[in-house]
């Protein structure tokens, strides 16, 4: 669980090393504002906003039980974030593996985009779906049993 901070305690650290030489260059605005973008950033990558990270065997049996989606996702990834935001509290309801920490996963997302580790993958009855619309995935949410 420590090591998913790690990005994110990094980039508040080095937003703070740039906000103090800003600071001891004259700049308080810009290193206000260097700053705040940094924790922004860091926010936006910490495991607050993602669910826990499963391996791609565990969503795969959990999502057989429920029926729930499985996202196969990257940290960094602009459309990850976006699907994820868009999903706001019902993200929780999906299954959500990290190809990153999974190379089983990894090696699925490639297996279903040609060779590319294109995320965000979206698993919906054993169909892949790359980089689905965040509205085509909240109304899969609805028409699984919670």
């Amino acid at each position: 669980m420590m090591r998913a901070w790690i990005p994110s305690v990094l980039m508040v650290v080095c937003g703070s090393a740039g906000a103090a030489g800003l600071l001891r260059g004259g700049s308080p605005v810009s290193a206000a504002v260097f700053l705040l973008l940094c924790a922004l950033f860091a926010g936006l990558n910490s495991p607050l906003l993602f669910p826990g990270s499963l391996t791609a065997a565990e969503a795969r049996r959990r999502s057989a039980l429920d029926h729930r989606p499985v996202v196969y996702w990257r940290p960094g990834c602009p459309y990850c974030l976006r699907l994820r935001l868009r999903l706001g509290r019902k993200a929780r309801r999906l299954h959500w593996v990290d190809i990153w920490r999974d190379p089983a996963g990894a090696a699925e997302v490639r297996a279903a985009n040609d060779g590319n580790e294109t995320v965000p993958t979206v698993v919906v009855a054993g169909r892949p779906h790359t980089n689905p619309d965040p509205a085509w995935v909240r109304a899969q949410l609805t028409s699984t049993p919670r």
